[in-house]
């Protein structure tokens, strides 16, 4: 007899890796209960969709504005507003990979409609966050690619709610005709370039972070003739002409998925760089409470002593302060605990990884910062090249390429190859580099 595991309801953690892998049983059930969580939700949009032209107008010159304070406010000497440290911004870039993994998911299921061009502009968006095929322009590549340059490819523990959106943005994707109204919805919200984006991206350059992937979100989306603007041209060329008003309450509904889980600025404000440091600590411990010698002792405990319990960490830090192991406030490096993990010929090279290290590093400098260089968005691709065959792939009609576009599973190879052979089949060519 075989025994049938049910996913918890309320795991978006599970929902999201069954619906990566193209196994989830009840995609349509689980995107209705999550669409009447947000009935009786309020969204910003016009009650007359005659008016969105002029509400998505303001919106953009809302953010304009607000940017332009922002900058004046930094230029006066006004502290980053999001990122007190790089910990805390290698911390947000790991949260919100769940999400930047499925980039433009919600829009798969347009796939099948090539030959109607009123789809036509959300395929274009689609390919556009595929990068047309091209591995150096494929969105998902270029932050899987971040992410390993920081030395945080293999990410840390995360919170079930931080599955949240890319689950149902998986799941519009897969949920079929029967949505195309939350689809149209979500896009329309998902695609108005945010004032928080326009900010990360200031502030990773000033932190010596490669910001490529947000800034060129804060330029494909534009709502002068990017994502933002074709998100609006679908709506009017996929409305109905009977049932209009019922059509739009249902793009309002999918909308307002857009709010569901913890926003930007509430996620990276709950950051804890002690909690952090602390949580990283416990995840070495369980590996690391038997393997030091004895003979270094910490008020009068051994390391091994200090690391046999979770409840000891807290005090494990201020011993190797009392000791002088650490002197908060400082550089970092004149620090002797961190001689011994930093550096190829360092005693624990290896132990801490770099975001871990990190962490060490921004709680040990504290109020001490060095300044950092910016670094210009894309600037270190621009050193490299690619060489890119041209392929023939043989496939079995438009079925197989597009099951090889869904999900996450575009940026592997064989997606890469199908996209390029589906922009061949249709004539749904690009723009030009991403």
């Amino acid at each position: 007899m075989t025994v049938m595991t049910r996913k918890p309801a309320g795991s978006a953690r599970l929902r999201y890796h069954a619906l990566l892998a193209g196994r989830d049983s009840d995609t349509q059930a689980w995107l209705a209960g999550q669409l009447c969580q947000v009935t009786q939700r309020r969204d910003d949009l016009p009650d007359d969709p005659e008016q969105l032209e002029h509400w998505a107008a303001r919106h953009a010159a809302m953010v304009a504005h607000q940017h332009a304070d922002y900058l004046m406010q930094r230029r006066q000497g006004a502290p980053r507003r999001y990122f007190a440290n790089r910990a805390q911004a290698l911390w947000f870039l790991q949260q919100v990979a769940p999400t930047k993994a499925v980039d433009g998911a919600w829009l798969h299921g347009c796939l099948r409609h090539w030959g109607d061009p009123r789809y036509h502009g959300l395929i274009r968006t689609y390919l556009e966050e595929l990068g047309d095929g091209d591995p150096w322009c494929n969105h998902v590549l270029i932050y899987q690619r971040l992410l390993s340059r920081l030395g945080c490819l293999e990410g840390l523990p995360l919170d079930d709610s931080r599955y949240l959106q890319g689950a149902l943005q998986l799941a519009l994707g897969q949920a079929g005709e029967g949505y195309l109204p939350e689809v149209i919805g979500y896009n329309l919200g998902y695609e108005q370039p945010p004032l928080h984006l326009l900010i990360t991206t200031h502030e990773l350059a000033e932190l010596g972070i490669d910001g490529h992937y947000f800034q060129l979100h804060v330029t494909i989306d534009n709502a002068a003739s990017g994502h933002a603007r074709r998100a609006l041209q679908a709506l009017r060329q996929l409305q109905p002409e009977q049932g209009q008003a019922a059509f739009y309450q249902r793009v309002r509904l999918g909308y307002r998925l857009n709010d569901l889980g913890v926003d930007t600025p509430s996620l990276i404000a709950s950051f804890d760089l002690q909690g952090e440091l602390l949580a990283a600590l416990e995840r070495k411990r369980v590996f690391g409470q038997f393997m030091h010698a004895d003979r270094c002792r910490l008020q009068g405990r051994t390391v091994n002593q200090w690391l046999a319990a979770p409840e000891g960490l807290p005090g494990f830090l201020q011993a190797l302060q009392a000791q002088g192991w650490i002197e908060r406030n400082q550089d970092p490096r004149r620090c002797r605990f961190w001689q011994l993990i930093d550096g190829p010929k360092a005693s624990m090279f290896g132990v801490f990884s770099a975001y871990e290290k990190q962490l060490w590093h921004d709680w040990i400098a504290a109020d001490w910062q060095r300044p950092m260089r910016r670094v210009a968005p894309g600037q270190w691709e621009s050193e490299l090249t690619l060489e890119t065959p041209c392929e023939t792939v043989q496939m079995d009609g438009f079925v197989h390429l597009i099951a090889a576009m869904a999900g996450n599973r575009h940026a592997e190879p064989p997606g890469l190859r199908a996209t390029r052979a589906y922009i061949r089949a249709t004539g749904l060519t690009g723009g030009g580099p991403c």
